[in-house]
């Protein structure tokens, strides 16, 4: 969907002030909206009932990998694995674009996502791309 409508700014924010409340600002990789708003960006929504209620961006890379950025549900809708259910959809688009691996960055204090991705089949890599090493950090892939 596109990612500029009204219901998915408010998510964002509430994605930037829950990570604010976990991590210090150098820690912070979320890109904002207007780079979310790319051509080589795919960018997903989970609704309940008519209301937008989680997130997930694709970032399709150079390299033939994809990116996932942005991941969020809201507090409201947790424990209906719309998180998962957002995972899945990536994973078969990236499989779409003939992407060979799909990487992510999140934090050590998130352990539910973290659970998640472990449940999908990503594993722990090195930094990637332009990320540096930082101890609040963990850097995942999983092979297509």
């Amino acid at each position: 969907e596109p990612v500029r409508q009204p219901g998915i700014v408010r998510l964002l924010e509430l994605s930037d002030a829950y990570m604010a409340t976990l991590y210090p600002a150098d820690s912070n990789h979320a890109p904002d909206l207007d780079s979310l708003d790319k051509p080589e960006i795919s960018f997903f929504v989970a609704r309940r009932d008519s209301e937008i209620a989680g997130c997930c961006a694709l970032v399709r890379k150079r390299d033939g990998t994809g990116e996932i950025k942005r991941l969020f549900v809201s507090p409201q809708a947790r424990g209906l694995s719309l998180g998962k259910c957002l995972m899945q959809a990536v994973e078969q688009s990236a499989r779409y674009a003939n992407l060979s691996a799909i990487r992510l960055e999140t934090g050590i204090h998130q352990p539910e996502a973290i659970a998640l991705y472990r449940s999908l089949g990503y594993v722990d890599i090195a930094p990637f791309d332009d990320y540096q090493q930082d101890p609040l950090s963990l850097f995942m892939e999983k092979r297509l």
